[in-house]
């Protein structure tokens, strides 16, 4: 059974590894399309202000949770289970700067 176990915590390692790799690809499309569109101004972050996000007030979501986890893990700290979504997305661009991860988005 402890094998089982062993499988199991390791399924969830890498849905949780997945997952992360889904939120960093995400958002480097994202960027990749507001570049092609022109919404890169002066090396600015194109991306709307979590605080004006129509679905900002709903609970993050699930790859945001995983790389929150993550994230958290590395700098030490740990991360409410309750963040909205806007909340997530600031929490994890501080972390980001915390930590290093995401270095090549815009200033």
């Amino acid at each position: 059974m402890a094998g089982d176990h062993d499988l199991e915590r390791q399924a969830d390692r890498e849905a949780r590894d997945q997952a992360e790799q889904r939120a960093e690809r995400d958002e480097r499309d994202e960027r990749d399309r507001a570049a092609e569109r022109g919404d890169l101004v002066a090396g600015r972050d194109p991306r709307k202000d979590p605080d004006d996000w129509v679905t900002g007030d709903e609970p993050m979501t699930g790859p945001q949770a995983s790389y929150l986890e993550t994230l958290a893990r590395e700098a030490g700290e740990d991360v409410p289970p309750d963040l909205t979504k806007a909340e997530a997305s600031k929490r994890i661009d501080e972390l980001q700067e915390r930590t290093g991860r995401g270095a090549d988005r815009p200033d």
